[in-house]
Parts: C-alpha cells; structure tokens; sequence
C-alpha cells in the first residue's frame, strides 16, 4: 500500500471519496491481491473514514436581494489599499492630474472596510468581471504609454500588435 497523508483539515465527502477509493482496491499495486483493507490497517496507515451521517440535508440556497434605491453613484480613478491584522481598507478618490509626475495630492472621497473573508470574495467577484470584460473587449492595458500608443495606432489605422 502506498503511503497516505492528510494534512490539516479535509472535507469529508473528500474522505469518504478516498476511503471509497481504498475500500475498492484503488490504491494497491498490480503485484498486490485484490483485498480490501481494514480498518485497523488504513488507521495504522494514518488514514481516517468518517461514516457519513444519515439525513443530511443540503443547505437551502438562499437569494440576496439588494436595496440600492438610497444609494449615492460615485466615480473613482485612484484606490488605495491598506490593511490592518483585521481588515482591509480601501480609500477611493478622484485623481485630477493622473498622468502628471510628482507628487499628487487626491482626496479620498469614501473609505470603505472589509473584512478578509469579505475582501477575498470582492477579489473573486472582480477577477470573473474582468476576465468576461476581457473576453468580450480584449485585454485591459493598464500601462499608460502603451494604453495611448494603442489608441494612436487604431486612429491612425496602423498595426496595433506592437
């Protein structure tokens, strides 16, 4: 029998799977008899099967439905990101001078804070935003240079693949 590792916590339907998988011979080598193992030899092996409780349900799905009547619109060109051990915190303002150098002082018009469990699902949330933005209108350049030699090119009708 090779030798089986399960690290931290790992979901159950995941255990009964793999003691599915042991309790069919999935895992011997060809050389080895068709046996199924024991319990005593796979909780040797460090391998442990939870019975699956009887009656389970599945959880009800459950619809949010959002409010945004009261609602302010806002727009923001700049973002900060910072964070506690706690919390993340974005602070959205508007940029007037964005392609300016130096310093640049911004206002930050609305703080927002999340919590990481929150903030990780915000990022899910954008990343398949972006990627069905991309798919439909083609990679987002967030260099500006390259942003407004592309524009250039398109207006003048040149090859945009440089």
């Amino acid at each position: 029998m090779f030798p089986i590792r399960i690290l931290s916590s790992v979901a159950t339907a995941g255990l009964l799977a793999l003691g599915a998988t042991l309790a069919a011979g999935g895992l011997q080598r060809p050389d080895q008899a068709e046996t199924k193992p024991q319990a005593e030899d796979l909780s040797r092996q460090g391998v442990v099967i939870h019975a699956e409780p009887e009656n389970v349900q599945e959880p009800a799905k459950s619809e949010v439905i959002v409010d945004v009547s009261g609602v302010q619109p806002g727009y923001s060109n700049f973002c900060r990101v910072t964070a506690t051990p706690e919390e993340v915190i974005l602070d959205f303002g508007l940029n007037p001078q964005p392609f300016a150098s130096g310093a640049q002082p911004v206002k930050a018009n609305q703080r927002t804070v999340l919590n990481f469990y929150t903030a990780k699902r915000l990022l899910v949330a954008l990343e398949k935003t972006i990627q069905r933005h991309e798919q439909t209108f083609g990679t987002i350049e967030l260099d500006v240079r390259r942003r407004t030699k592309l524009f250039q090119q398109r207006q003048q009708g040149g090859d945009l693949r440089k």
